[in-house]
């Protein structure tokens, strides 16, 4: 038991005296990157899957690429 309250209270020294945390600011701006950057890759993960995957029905105009060579093979 005094292994874990030796563990619990080295845990709390270090995330109150040891680490850094970032400012407001920082925290704000950090997070605006990641928001902007995670929109980006969704959206380039959607263009690249309608464009070369297989979507919409059997009559759907387009059904990608691969649907596309699906179709005429």
């Amino acid at each position: 038991m005094s292994k874990v309250r030796e563990y619990i209270s080295e845990t709390v020294t270090e995330m109150v005296h040891r680490v850094t945390w970032p400012t407001w600011k920082e925290l704000q701006s950090n997070t605006i990157i990641v928001v902007v950057a995670s929109v980006f890759i969704a959206l380039t993960i959607f263009v690249m899957d309608f464009t070369f995957g297989i979507n919409g029905g059997k009559n759907s105009l387009w059904q990608g690429l691969l649907g596309f060579i699906y179709k005429t093979f």
